[in-house]
């Protein structure tokens, strides 16, 4: 039993050293040396394009990725390796959004459908949810809306979601809107709906109060020759400032002509700025 004990301190205090000469070595590492690190490819090597990425905060090495074609990957090594994780769950390889619950580890929202509008592209077949960290999946609903641009969980209520329903590629619907569910994706409620030819494409919560939310809506339709991509007065930036029961059209400082996709990001330092790149 000493013995053990005594293995256990000698261990504990090897460890606590590596960390102490690993933060040390951090702090006076130098810049030119860091400037030699470069990007590389680290793969998955399936799937086209990167639509969606997002980690796990409690676990550094932890990823997700969503590819225009080829699923859900997750890496737990920082990216060493890739496992895909959607296969013989989802009814389309197509991934817009993706998000993980920030009070539950194990618990990730998909929305499927790029809201790359290419003319080739693979049609979204809903929003998919797991509890178990990627292994098994449930389809929730949402199977009609097409493309998805975004999913948003709430910070304080895991069950709570916003889902950006773009819409149906090559054809208007009435499905196109913001979504809320208070149930983990049981039921679904249509927020915010501007015209069948007009689809949510982004959405923010603002860092200090979930119930203020931010949603880009997107006049998108693809043709097999050309994308109708935007358009005058159609579309924009809408905020709720109630969880999304009731919506203000943003038009202060905003671009008053033709407008286009839209990618919102807000700021935690300061929760009062919301940043917008709008095409036009």
């Amino acid at each position: 039993m000493k013995s053990y004990q005594f293995k256990s301190r000698i261990w504990s205090l090897a460890i606590s050293f590596m960390f102490i000469s690993g933060s040390l070595f951090a702090q006076i590492i130098p810049d030119s040396l860091l400037a030699s690190f470069t990007y590389r490819n680290i793969g998955p090597t399936r799937g086209g394009r990167v639509t969606t990425v997002t980690g796990v905060p409690s676990e550094p090495g932890t990823f997700y990725l969503g590819a225009s074609g080829g699923g859900v990957w997750k890496t737990i090594d920082y990216g060493v390796s890739w496992k895909n994780v959607s296969d013989g769950f989802f009814a389309t390889p197509s991934i817009g959004a993706m998000r993980v619950a920030s009070k539950d580890k194990n618990t990730i929202y998909v929305g499927t459908g790029t809201d790359g509008l290419r003319s080739n592209l693979i049609s979204g077949k809903g929003v998919y949810k797991s509890i178990d960290a990627g292994k098994t999946w449930t389809h929730m609903g949402l199977d009609k809306v097409g493309q998805i641009g975004a999913v948003e969980i709430n910070p304080n209520h895991n069950d709570t979601l916003f889902v950006a329903a773009i819409g149906q590629a090559f054809q208007a619907n009435k499905e196109r809107g913001v979504y809320r569910s208070y149930d983990g994706g049981q039921h679904w409620q249509q927020v915010l709906f501007v015209a069948d030819s007009i689809g949510a494409v982004d959405l923010e919560f603002a860092p200090d109060n979930p119930n203020t939310v931010y949603a880009a809506m997107w006049r998108a339709e693809r043709k097999p020759w050309t994308i109708i991509s935007g358009g005058y007065q159609a579309g924009g930036i809408y905020k709720s400032t109630d969880g999304g029961d009731n919506w203000t059209k943003l038009t202060n400082g905003l671009p008053q002509g033709l407008i286009g996709k839209i990618d919102l990001g807000v700021s935690p330092a300061d929760p009062d700025k919301l940043y917008a790149l709008v095409c036009t």
